[in-house]
């Protein structure tokens, strides 16, 4: 089994749907609120095995499709890793594809149709995916400069479903499923984010995902404080700016703190 997935939404449902009908998908949201995390949830829950392809400004097509290799003296065709999930009807979890280059994703354009067809050009082969294959994208479209965007012709051929962070109740329970920090250690947590995401809005840097909060979490379950945690895993890789690092670090310091138990008589 993968780790934990809470759903936020109802993008199982359109997830199944997607599925059942042939159609790919591509899933848009912030970095680290569980794209790659559903992705591994679903394959699980439609047994179907995933074949994962981390995307680059060197991905060519080749590096998808397959190339001839020179093997024991013979030049031997060998399948990339799109053939081989087309041809054992596996799901193609393509991650950050806006970071592909443009030419490379055309290779994707018969396999995204009512064609569902991936065309060997050097192989001479035509491959036509099984009901049981399927294609899903995944980036982040909030911090990609102009050239990194995907144009509208190719998003066009996805059903998109928008992923975010979780509720912060949700996002809580998961630290503690991950990590097994005790509950308030992971609702403060949490708090401190959500204020750092806040924050974001005006100063426009990568927000602190789920996934730096349950390695926070990790930390502090060994022994580190929660000022250190928060200031090793949400706070420094967050900028380079010394200015916006000191403010967050008001926030975390008033996030941080434990809620006041005391009564009075």
């Amino acid at each position: 089994m993968t780790g934990t997935y809470r759903s936020s939404g109802n993008e199982q449902a359109l997830f199944e749907h997607a599925f059942r009908s042939g159609v790919p998908v591509m899933l848009t949201g912030p970095t680290g609120c569980g794209k790659t995390r559903f992705v591994e949830h679903m394959a699980e829950l439609l047994h179907r095995p995933l074949v994962t392809v981390s995307c680059h400004d060197d991905l060519t097509a080749s590096d998808l499709v397959g190339r001839f290799l020179v093997t024991g003296g013979d030049v031997v065709w060998t399948d990339g890793p799109l053939t081989r999930a087309v041809k054992s009807g596996a799901i193609c979890y393509l991650d950050e594809v806006a970071e592909a280059r443009q030419d490379s994703l055309a290779v994707l354009h018969s396999l995204t149709d009512h064609r569902r067809t991936l065309y060997l050009d050097r192989a001479a082969e035509t491959v036509t995916a099984p009901c049981t294959f399927m294609l899903v994208g995944s980036y982040n479209p909030a911090y990609r400069s102009s050239f990194k965007e995907l144009k509208p012709s190719f998003r066009q051929r996805f059903v998109t479903i928008a992923m975010d962070y979780l509720p912060a109740d949700a996002e809580a329970a998961t630290i503690v499923a991950e990590t097994s920090v005790a509950l308030p250690v992971a609702q403060r947590l949490v708090r401190c984010a959500n204020a750092v995401r806040s924050a974001d809005r005006a100063f426009h840097f990568e927000p602190p995902s789920t996934r730096v909060l349950v390695t926070a979490a990790r930390l502090i379950a060994s022994g580190a404080t929660e000022s250190d945690a928060a200031e090793a895993c949400i706070l420094a890789p967050t900028s380079t700016d010394a200015a916006i690092i000191d403010g967050l670090r008001e926030i975390a310091a008033a996030t941080l703190q434990p809620a006041d138990t005391t009564t009075t008589s």
